[in-house]
């Protein structure tokens, strides 16, 4: 079985690569952003619970998305893997999925790190939002403390990984395809 962590700063390609990952390797992609909107619509313990904190604006405890990250590994028992995508954002958050992937008789495979400059992730989310229309996309103070936080509070989880051997970074720069290459090198030797 195949456990990824796609890692790497906003911008960084990650939602682009997991969609060619999760059809080339079969694997059931894993976005907590997704989750938590799934839950909520419907209607479950767990998305009631996130939605008492999403309708105030709060961010939702990590106990409950490890809760719905548990459930839709337990959902799926007869997967190749999965691709953790935008999730695990802190230390916690990285030892917390870690036990409750254990608990099912998994762990991480691997976490692959696009690696790409602060100019070129401005450029490509300034981009982005001219087509996405979302607001933090469209802003280049909000899009360089979007990267300053990732910078600061999220790439520490590499170190994380990198302390288990499942660390490995690759070059985010070059067209899709390049990328994607890139990517099936590390997965292809899970």
């Amino acid at each position: 079985m195949k456990n990824i962590v796609l890692f790497g700063p906003p911008g960084a390609g990650k939602g682009t690569q997991s969609a060619k990952i999760i059809e080339k390797y079969d694997l059931i992609h894993l976005s907590t952003g997704d989750l938590l909107r799934a839950e909520k619509a419907a209607g479950t313990e767990l998305g009631l619970k996130a939605k008492e904190f999403m309708d105030k604006g709060d961010l939702v405890p990590d106990t409950v998305v490890i809760g719905m990250i548990d459930n839709k590994v337990k959902a799926n028992p007869d997967a190749n893997g999965f691709v953790f995508d935008g999730f695990p954002r802190t230390i916690a958050q990285a030892e917390a999925l870690d036990n409750t992937l254990q608990q099912n008789g998994l762990s991480i495979s691997k976490m692959i790190a696009l690696e790409v400059e602060n100019e070129e992730l401005i450029k490509r989310l300034l981009e982005r939002g001219k087509v996405s229309n979302r607001p933090d996309d469209q802003n280049e103070e909000i899009i360089s403390n979007r990267i300053k936080v990732y910078n600061s509070e999220t790439s520490p989880v590499a170190n994380f990984y990198r302390q288990q051997d499942k660390f490995i970074s690759i070059e985010g720069v070059g067209s899709i395809d390049e990328i994607f290459t890139s990517l099936c090198q590390v997965i292809n030797q899970l």
